[in-house]
């Protein structure tokens, strides 16, 4: 890598809908109790955006926030990588419309990576790489979904699992070390796992009814997510040389306190240096990892010098990890 060539995080930022949903809420529309969601998964509330709210808005708070931390004018912006399953429509991206909205009209860039709950880890490889080569100066990373549009809650399953939200990163090019390494992975024979089957050319008429929802075979989800994970930490550990002991903090994808756990006993860590706040999000997506960072730099225990891990697992099955020292 050379001179000048990292990709360092200069600002963090998130915005939450304002409609709080809680476990009890839930008990009055379905058969569960607050009890059942929160000792399988840790939640006890999630955030469900509004009716007239879209992705894009949500997008856009996040990306102001990271912009106000960095303290930079946003016509500097030469790339724009937004992660979402749940765009405000087929076209154009998310991130064109988020560009608009911020005023940058440079010509830079800008488009959506689809990975599911790993989509901000793939979008931050993606923004990485063009740092690394020269392709951009600053990047803006955005996590951003309004996933309780394909949720059926009528089916306890899912609808007790998920929330909406956004979370945005702002990295630039820099000499001192950013963005160590990325590692994305996929595996498609497991698409049937997870999905939302249908689309445009599958199931259309699912779409025209409004009821094109996210399905999921749960308990195996749930076993290829805590393999995976663990073998992308070993991964992230082995190419880079280091030891478990020199990661001050694992800021996971946040889906469930139990595969949570799991990674903290992979890398030797207690839970206090795990960023957790799927008992107040539930499982935002793509944007379940910046809003977790973006909690833990404001309120200051992610500090600059510390090293981190970041890692994501999503439908398709597809999974990754970032290493930063920030």
């Amino acid at each position: 890598m050379g001179k000048g060539r990292y990709a360092k995080i200069i600002g963090t930022g998130s915005f939450l809908p304002e409609r709080v949903v809680t476990n009890k809420d839930l008990e009055a529309r379905i058969a569960t109790t607050d009890e059942w969601i929160y000792s399988r998964t840790g939640i006890r509330e999630r955030r469900i955006v509004a009716a007239d709210e879209k992705t894009s808005d949500l997008a856009e708070r996040a990306s102001c926030a990271a912009i106000e931390m960095a303290g930079i004018d946003p016509q500097l912006i030469d790339l724009i990588v937004v992660a979402t399953t749940t765009p405000d429509q087929v076209f154009p991206s998310v991130a064109c419309l988020l560009q608009d909205r911020l005023g940058i009209h440079g010509g830079g860039p800008a488009f959506d990576v689809q990975a599911v709950c790993a989509g901000f880890v793939y979008a931050m490889d993606i923004a990485n790489r063009y740092v690394q080569t020269g392709g951009c100066q600053y990047a803006l990373v955005v996590g951003a979904e309004t996933f309780s549009r394909i949720i059926d809650w009528t089916d306890r399953e899912t609808c007790v699992l998920f929330g909406d939200g956004a979370g945005a990163v702002l990295l630039h090019a820099a000499e001192a070390p950013g963005v160590i390494s990325t590692h994305l992975h996929a595996d498609g024979r497991y698409h049937e796992l997870l999905s939302v089957p249908s689309g445009v050319s599958v199931n259309y008429e699912q779409v025209l009814r409004g009821e094109a929802y996210a399905q999921m075979q749960g308990s195996e989800v749930f076993k290829f997510a805590v393999k995976c994970m663990g073998d992308v930490v070993d991964e992230t550990l082995t190419v880079n040389g280091i030891v478990k002991s020199s990661i001050d903090w694992l800021v996971p994808h946040q889906a469930n306190i139990r595969i949570i756990a799991a990674m903290a006993r992979k890398l030797d860590m207690t839970m206090d240096k795990v960023v957790v706040t799927v008992d107040r999000h539930g499982n935002t997506s793509a944007a379940s990892i910046p809003l977790a960072l973006d909690e833990a730099v404001r309120d200051g225990r992610i500090r600059t010098g510390q090293t981190l891990i970041m890692e994501g697992f999503g439908g398709g099955f597809t999974w990754g990890s970032v290493l930063v020292k920030m």
